[in-house]
């Protein structure tokens, strides 16, 4: 076992002189404990809300957000646009760039695809 050397003062023990071995196994184990607790503090506070990974190369490949989570859904144009209540070319222009969408109805679109209405706000071809 290493030798563990106190220093005093006043009497009382004020630091510990430990071998390099010794520190290194400490550090990593802090470390180790901190990792810990940040995945137990990500798991508590996680939504659960997770992005299909063909979603995500979909949107970064160009295709627009709304046509990316269509399709991981299996739904069609119309079926969306029926879910959501607006028309099927309505959502054929959105997800073509003809028309950005208003907020209302991005927002109507996101409940039916039961997702986040930010993730169907990304720019084609940005990281999602």
């Amino acid at each position: 076992m290493s030798k563990v050397r106190i220093i005093e003062k006043n009497g009382k023990p004020a630091f510990a002189v430990i071998p390099i071995d010794l520190w290194e196994r400490v550090r990593e184990a802090a470390e180790d404990a901190e990792d810990s607790l940040d995945l137990e503090r990500f798991d508590r506070d996680d939504d659960g809300f997770r992005v299909p990974l063909e979603v995500v190369e979909s949107v970064v490949a160009g295709m627009h957000p709304v046509r990316a989570w269509r399709e991981s859904r299996g739904l069609t144009q119309e079926a969306l646009a029926e879910q959501a209540g607006v028309s099927a070319p309505y959502v054929s222009q959105i997800e073509s760039g003809k028309r950005i969408g208003a907020v209302r109805t991005l927002r109507r679109i996101a409940a039916a695809l039961e997702v986040p209405l930010d993730e169907l706000t990304r720019e084609p071809g940005s990281d999602a």
